[in-house]
Order: structure tokens, then C-alpha cells, then sequence
């Protein structure tokens, strides 16, 4: 079942696609300058920058099958593992974009927030700022504090004209759909509207029978294609996409499935860019900005499974920038200390809110 899925997804989805950069006409003007926010649950900066781990990929507790996830993703150094694993980000947005956080370099990003797990993470990134003395559970309990999508949501420039997609059910109370009025399509939700495109109802469809493994988060094949497809039909100019899987795999302590949907995210950016690059309204006109709400563990090397307050390491995160307003200095190499309220800042200052 799953296999035909994807087969149909790839066939719809993929019809038109088109790689690379050059013979590209000019950006139209298409008024406010466009903005894709996006976070990767979970993953590691260790991963980001070195590629698989070597404790773990041949791990027998952790992998089902090391042959072949070392064919697929070891390789003899760290730079060529990450390019394995990450070939969009190590091909195209190294060389074009901007990288933070490889602290082998003394490049470091990190959490501000005392509880180092989803919500606070994300709230931290949406705001600002952190907020541990109300936000310290992963409960569905709605924000009040107002994040970056509903202020720009609720100002004349960018009214109705903000969205966001999450795999994990708690995004409509992190953004507080209710009192922001951004629409969320999170957890297990379909796509809603009058005109929706054939994709939007085949993934309608075919979403309510595909199982996950997990009771809180679907796969994040459904979130990114409802958040591309809801870009081709309404060109929002704030999109916030919040894929889930890496996250929920590394709890479950399966390592191949951890880079396995790592891998496939990469894919998926890889999508999103050169959609943004054809469409004439997001063409010249979007910049990029991807995150992470946490890190995990290292040592003892079975904590890479968590993260909080207790798990040495998990307040560390990473930082990616590309397209319009990124500088283009490629993976930074110099001592420099970031937070994850960053995040807020470049928003703010693309979109002069």
C-alpha cells in the first residue's frame, strides 16, 4: 500500500520537475518579500555537519541493518558522510547559503530555554524569546505568547497571506490558531478549502489509511505535500513547515530510520527550492531559513535517544540560511556564539516588521 502511494505521489507530485539553476528569467515583483521557515524535529548537529555516527550505524540495538545503511550513507570522512546523507544541503546550499553551528569550528548555536524539548523549543524559535515559567510541557495547551507568524498575520502587509504545516498535533496550540488566525494543518488534519488541487484530495484520501507509528505524528511525506501544494494553490508569503520524523524514530532508538527520514527531509528542501525558483511568485523573492527546536545526546552514547534539561548537549542546535536576504558564506568556520531567537531577528529584518 505504502509503495503505491508513493508511486502516485511521485508521478503527481514530481510532473514538471525541475532541477538546477540556470536559464532562469527574471524575478517578477511580486510585492512582500517571501519567507520559508522550517525545522527539522530532533536532528542532531552532529549529523548535520559529520554524517552518520560511527557508534551507532553499525549499532546492532539501533540498526536493522547495518550493511546496508553503511552503503548507503558511510563513507571514508565527514565531509563526504554529510554529502551522503545530505546531499542538497552539502551541494547546493553550501555553496550558495549559510551554515551555523559546527562547533568542531567554535561556530556554535543554542537554546535558550531550561527545558531543551519540543514546545519550549519551538515556541522559542517563533517568538523570540523564552518562556519556561509558562511554557514547560509538551501539553495542548494554546500559546500566549504571540509568535512571529501571528504578528505578521495581524499586520496590513502580510494579512492572510501566512501558513503553517507540522506533522506533530500540538502546532495549532503552539501558533494558537484560534486567536492568531493562521491556518494549521498539523497532526493527522486534511487539507481544507473549496479549490483543492487533485494532490490535496488524493492525499485526503489516502491519509486517514496510512498508519504511523506513532499516535501524535503523521509522516512527514503528508505535511510537506500539503504544504507545497497549499503554496501552488494560495502562494502564502510566511510559510512555516515543521517536520516530525526524525524526532519520534531517534526516541524509538532506530538509527536507520533517523537517516533514512533525515535523508528524505533533504529531498524535500531540495523540492521546496526549486519549486521556489520556477514559481514567479516566490522566484528571487524567498529566502530560506531552517532550525531545529533541539538537540540530543552523545555521552553515554545511548542518550542520543533524548534530550531536556538533564541530557548533556541537547541545548545545542544549528542554524541554515539561503535565497535572497542569506549571506553566502557557505558553512561557517569562525568562533561565534548564536541563539535560536536568531530566528525571530532575520524574519523581522527581511520582512521590516
Amino acid at each position: 500500500m505504502m509503495k503505491k502511494i508513493l508511486l502516485l505521489l511521485s508521478c503527481a507530485v514530481f510532473t514538471g520537475f525541475i532541477t538546477g539553476w540556470g536559464n532562469m528569467a527574471e524575478a517578477q515583483d511580486t510585492g512582500n518579500e517571501k519567507v520559508i521557515l522550517i525545522t527539522l524535529d530532533g536532528f542532531r548537529w552532529q549529523e548535520l555537519f559529520t554524517g552518520a555516527d560511527a557508534n551507532l550505524i553499525s549499532h546492532e540495538k539501533y540498526v536493522s541493518d547495518a550493511e546496508e545503511l553503511k552503503a548507503k550513507f558511510w563513507r571514508d570522512t565527514p565531509e563526504e558522510r554529510r554529502e551522503a546523507l545530505l546531499p542538497f544541503v552539502w551541494n547546493i546550499v553550501a555553496e550558495t547559503g549559510e551554515i551555523y553551528g559546527n562547533r568542531k569550528f567554535g561556530s556554535k548555536v543554542d537554546l535558550t530555554n531550561g527545558m531543551v524539548f519540543s514546545y519550549p523549543g519551538y515556541n522559542e524559535i517563533l517568538t523570540g524569546q523564552a518562556d519556561d515559567d509558562r511554557i514547560n510541557s509538551n501539553d495542548k495547551v494554546n500559546n500566549p505568547n504571540k509568535t512571529i507568524l501571528e504578528k505578521l498575520n495581524k499586520s496590513a502587509a502580510y494579512r492572510r497571506k501566512v501558513a503553517a504545516f507540522g506533522s506533530w498535533e500540538v502546532f495549532p496550540y503552539i501558533i494558537n490558531e484560534q486567536r492568531s488566525g493562521v491556518p494549521v494543518n498539523a497532526g493527522f488534519e486534511n487539507a481544507k478549502g473549496d479549490h483543492l488541487t487533485e494532490i490535496e484530495q488524493f492525499l485526503n484520501k489516502v491519509q486517514p489509511h496510512t498508519p504511523s507509528p506513532w499516535g501524535s505524528v503523521r509522516l512527514d511525506m503528508f505535511t510537506h505535500n500539503y504544504a507545497l501544494e497549499y503554496m501552488k494553490r494560495e502562494h502564502p508569503d510566511l510559510v512555516y513547515i515543521a517536520y516530525g520524523e526524525t524526532d519520534d524514530f531517534a526516541h524509538n532508538g532506530n538509527y536507520q530510520a533517523y537517516l533514512e527520514s533525515a535523508h528524505s527531509t533533504d529531498a524535500f528542501l531540495n523540492e521546496l527550492w526549486n519549486y521556489t525558483q520556477r514559481d514567479p511568485y516566490y522566484k528571487g523573492n524567498t529566502t530560506f531559513i531552517i532550525t531545529t527546536d533541539h538537540g540530543r545526546g552523545t555521552k553515554p552514547l545511548k542518550t542520543w535517544r533524548s534530550h531536556g534539561s538533564e541530557i548533556e548537549g541537547a541545548e545545542q542546535v544549528w542554524l541554515i540560511t539561503y535565497g535572497k536576504h542569506s549571506g553566502e558564506a557557505g558553512e561557517i568556520k569562525k568562533e561565534e556564539q548564536l541563539y535560536s531567537t536568531k530566528v525571530v531577528e532575520i524574519i523581522k529584518e527581511i520582512t521590516r516588521q
